[in-house]
């Protein structure tokens, strides 16, 4: 009856059109209700203590990063390097889409910011050498998706804040299968774009690609550093979050002179306005995930799926379809928050490694902001694209396949993830 009381009321917010942080408030009521528990300062202690929390710092500087990298010319400069490399080859634009994704994924970790980015540069060019528009910003959408995966991703900061979870750990773990997504990306474009008579740009010389990646070479030395130093041990991933946020500042500002007090301004404020949503965000899940606790719902979720908890690949698989279902209705980080205190138990319980786990569950709910009707970073490159969003909902689905493809193979092999990390450990 609890999981019902808390399901019925999350769903009920959601149609009436509540904010998810006003619907997660009204669960958290809901439950005290039900429980007969109803304390208002509960509410706001848990708020607060959700959000207090020196690990979850990394996600405002992260986001303040990717702000800065946009602004200060870093995100430009590897599109330019990319195109350089790979502008000549038949249908090159989507590859240097793909290049530029996983490149820009290492650096800011925000799949809506690296989305619209290349979205504002690459569709108009997109344009011009007749590729279709669906699947250019199909694209472009499914190769955003992959910064929520590879390090320094924000979502696998809040996992390993709630799990207590080593966040370097994930980071390592997820290296491989994010680019595993961006490999499967690839070879979805090579089938898309056979024979579509695309116009290429003229093929540069060897000096000119290397004068590109010399420009770049300032931007493209920012992952390096922050995953390198996190695997030394040489800061935390808080820390590494600060020195990418002042390496952005400082390469944009007097490197490549872009970044103005005017922009850097700018960044400060957008990054403010998104990280007060994330950290609001979390602090209301916490009010419903302590009270998940207090209720006991997941151990009568356990119960309910006893019949998976000798298989942990079966378990996972279901808690995969369920993500996948759910992020149709849901956004990324409210998805994340609302299953992560009742899945990660079950992982627990059921013996599965919870770092192999994070992973899975984060590429799961990072492809459910490819499917609509929410589908954020769909939405995001329809308007900066000036594409019409139906287009992209078609365009995106060989890509949305490939990803998915990944997702299956991650889930029936587990080694393609624990193998590698334990190479790194």
């Amino acid at each position: 009856m609890t999981f019902v009381v808390f399901l019925s009321v999350l769903i009920l917010g959601i149609v009436l059109g509540l904010p998810i942080a006003w619907a997660l408030i009204a669960c958290g009521i809901a439950l005290m209700m039900h429980l007969d528990y109803f304390n208002a300062q509960i509410i706001a202690q848990n708020m607060i203590l959700g959000t207090d929390n020196f690990i979850l710092l990394a996600i405002p500087f992260f986001i303040l990063a990717g702000e800065l990298m946009n602004r200060g010319g870093l995100s430009r400069r590897i599109i330019e390097v990319a195109m350089a490399a790979f502008g000549h080859v038949s249908g090159g634009l989507g590859y240097v889409a793909i290049c530029a994704s996983l490149i820009m994924a290492s650096l800011s970790g925000s799949a809506i910011a690296d989305s619209a980015a290349l979205a504002a540069i690459l569709i108009p060019m997109m344009k011009l050498g007749n590729y279709p528009e669906g699947s250019s910003g199909g694209l472009l959408a499914a190769g955003g998706v992959i910064a929520p995966v590879i390090p320094p991703s924000i979502a696998l900061v809040v996992f390993g804040a709630i799990a207590n979870v080593s966040i370097s750990g994930l980071f390592m773990a997820a290296i491989v299968p994010g680019t595993l997504m961006a490999v499967s990306l690839i070879i979805a474009w090579r089938f898309v774009s056979r024979g579509g008579g695309f116009q290429t740009l003229e093929r540069q010389p060897r000096a000119e690609v290397l004068r590109a990646l010399w420009r770049a070479l300032p931007a493209l030395v920012l992952p390096i550093v922050v995953i390198g130093g996190l695997r030394v041990g040489i800061f935390t991933p808080t820390e590494a979050a600060v020195i990418a946020a002042v390496y952005a500042a400082l390469v944009g500002a007097f490197v490549y002179g872009e970044l103005t007090i005017k922009s850097f301004y700018e960044g400060l404020v957008e990054a403010g306005k998104t990280s007060a949503v994330v950290m609001f965000l979390i602090g209301t899940s916490m009010v419903s995930a302590w009270l998940i606790t207090i209720a006991n719902l997941p151990t009568q979720v356990i119960a309910f799926l006893q019949p998976f908890m000798g298989s942990p690949q079966l378990l996972v698989g279901m808690i995969v379809v369920l993500t996948l279902l759910l992020g149709m209705v849901l956004d990324f980080t409210p998805l994340s928050l609302i299953l992560m205190p009742i899945v990660i138990p079950l992982a627990k319980a059921a013996g599965i490694d919870l770092v192999y786990f994070g992973v899975v569950f984060t590429i799961a709910g990072a492809l459910g902001m490819l499917t609509p009707p929410v589908g954020n970073v769909l939405n995001v490159v329809a308007g900066v694209g000036k594409v019409r969003l139906d287009k992209i909902m078609v365009g995106v689905l060989p890509f949305l396949f490939a990803e998915l493809a990944v997702l299956g193979l991650l889930v029936a092999f587990p080694v393609i993830i624990t193998g590698p990390l334990d190479l790194l450990r």
